[in-house]
């Protein structure tokens, strides 16, 4: 029989899911800047070792995109929107820059994960808030300029625990890449991003004595296998929603949100 405390996290955890699947699927945001502020929150109430709360949250996170990112992107293959020799291009700087951002994440204090989180995530409310894209003043790079701006999402999005839509879609914007193209890309993308980013992760913590029970490095994988399952019920049905809610209404709801969750996380030191 699972205790009460045991079936009130799996419910939590289960909550996160939904959630994370709603919003990407109504909203076009990758689930962690949703998934890792609630890690944070639950693995605090569960006293998980604090100085690597943080490491743990975001390598969660990114081990639940792995599974998204597939079935992402696979809805955007049937449409014909993923442009695959992008993707390859920007496949080998992206392995590079999950490695490295698994690096300094493993470098960084619990904390300072924790503050430049909840900065990125007031940055995220303003860009959604005030609709602020980026105008196209370029066409898209070589594989040189591809695999290098790679390097950069890579190391970014594992450092944060995010599949990289809300860095790669802004860039292939500026690169003259149709919307459509530019956000099925992304998905792709992602995978590669998460699967290295929690790979690289996971090797960097493996010898971490401040782990909680059930981690495999810094990946808490009793968190992940949950959030996976219900996501991938749920953001099919918030795509669906997406066509019958006032977005726009929604989007600007979700910024405050953020918001009010960036700066909750820069003070709880």
């Amino acid at each position: 029989m699972l205790s009460e405390l045991t079936l009130m996290i799996i419910i939590a955890y289960a909550v996160a899911g939904v959630f994370a699947g709603l919003i990407g699927g109504m909203l076009g945001l990758g689930g962690g800047i949703v998934i890792v502020p609630i890690l944070h929150y639950l693995f605090t109430q569960q006293d998980f070792p604090t100085v690597t709360l943080m490491h743990v949250a975001v390598t969660t996170s990114l081990a639940t995109i792995i599974i998204t990112s597939i079935s992402a992107t696979y809805a955007h293959h049937r449409k014909k929107a993923v442009l695959w020799p992008v993707v390859f291009r920007f496949a080998p700087g992206i392995l590079v820059g999950a490695g490295l951002g698994a690096i300094l994440a493993d470098s960084l204090s619990s904390d300072l994960l924790r503050i430049t989180f909840g900065i990125f995530e007031i940055l995220v409310a303003i860009q959604i808030a005030f609709k602020l894209k980026p105008e196209a003043k370029m066409s898209l790079p070589g594989t040189k300029g591809l695999a290098g701006s790679g390097v950069g999402i890579g190391l970014c999005s594992t450092l944060l625990g995010i599949g990289g839509g809300t860095l790669t879609v802004p860039f292939l914007l500026w690169c003259n890449v149709h919307i459509r193209n530019a956000v099925a890309i992304s998905s792709a993308c992602g995978f590669p991003i998460a699967l290295a980013g929690t790979t690289a992760m996971i090797i960097a913590g493996w010898n971490e004595i401040d782990l909680p029970e059930n981690s495999f490095g810094y990946l808490y994988w009793p968190a992940a296998l949950i959030i996976v399952a219900v996501t991938v019920i749920f953001a099919p049905l918030g795509a669906r929603l997406a066509h019958y809610l006032p977005v726009k209404t929604l989007k600007r709801l979700f910024a405050v949100i953020l918001v009010i969750v960036g700066v909750r996380m820069l003070m709880q030191g």
